[in-house]
């Protein structure tokens, strides 16, 4: 089989180091917490080249940012029940389950380090939280497109993830009724 006629297989080598790059990575963070591992120790540990990791990736803060993302879309994803209230309250009760499983403090906090400046005034949370807020968006544009109340992202983010975020990392319980009635307040004020 010639160069041309090589298909190139779905997967393969690119996806399993990928793979088992975001799995390190998820480890280190688990074990450790942000910024206490290397680029060298998710390599070692993920089992390829450190130029591996810096080629695909290009900084440890990129990466962070990636498994991030890609963990809240596995875990997290953006709901479309057929309804503003349906999501809003399927989607609250997915982050509230994510951020207070077995290593949602250190995603919280990764998510907070995340967003604090690094090299030439970047921040590597700021693709996170775009890519983040973009879907929150679509959530809140279907609504509107079935004629529902048009609520801003700033204000779901605002009014239901902020305050989830900050109880979680004050130690706070999150209990459903809680999150529920942030989406009361925000979704039906006066609730």
């Amino acid at each position: 089989m010639n160069e041309g006629q090589r298909a190139r297989r779905p997967g393969g080598r690119s996806a399993r180091v990928g793979a088992q790059v975001h799995q390190a990575v998820s480890e280190l963070v688990s074990e450790r917490g942000y910024g206490n591992f290397t680029v060298g120790e998710v390599a070692a540990r993920a089992g390829v080249a450190d130029s591996s990791v810096y080629r695909r990736w290009g900084s440890l803060e990129a990466l962070l940012s990636e498994v991030a993302l890609t963990r809240l879309n596995a875990q997290s994803p953006m709901p479309d029940t057929g309804s503003l209230d349906g999501d809003l309250r399927t989607y609250a009760a997915a982050v509230a389950r994510e951020i207070t499983g077995p290593d949602g403090l250190a995603l919280v906090r990764l998510a907070v380090a995340l967003s604090s400046d690094g090299p030439q005034g970047l921040k590597a949370g700021d693709a996170l939280f775009a890519e983040r807020m973009g879907q929150l968006q679509s959530m809140l544009d279907r609504a509107g497109d079935r004629g529902e109340q048009v609520l801003d992202a700033l204000d779901v983010l605002d009014h239901i993830l902020a305050p989830m975020y900050i109880r979680v990392l004050f130690g706070m319980e999150l209990t459903p009724e809680y999150v529920d009635g942030l989406v009361d307040r925000l979704h039906r004020p006066g609730a």
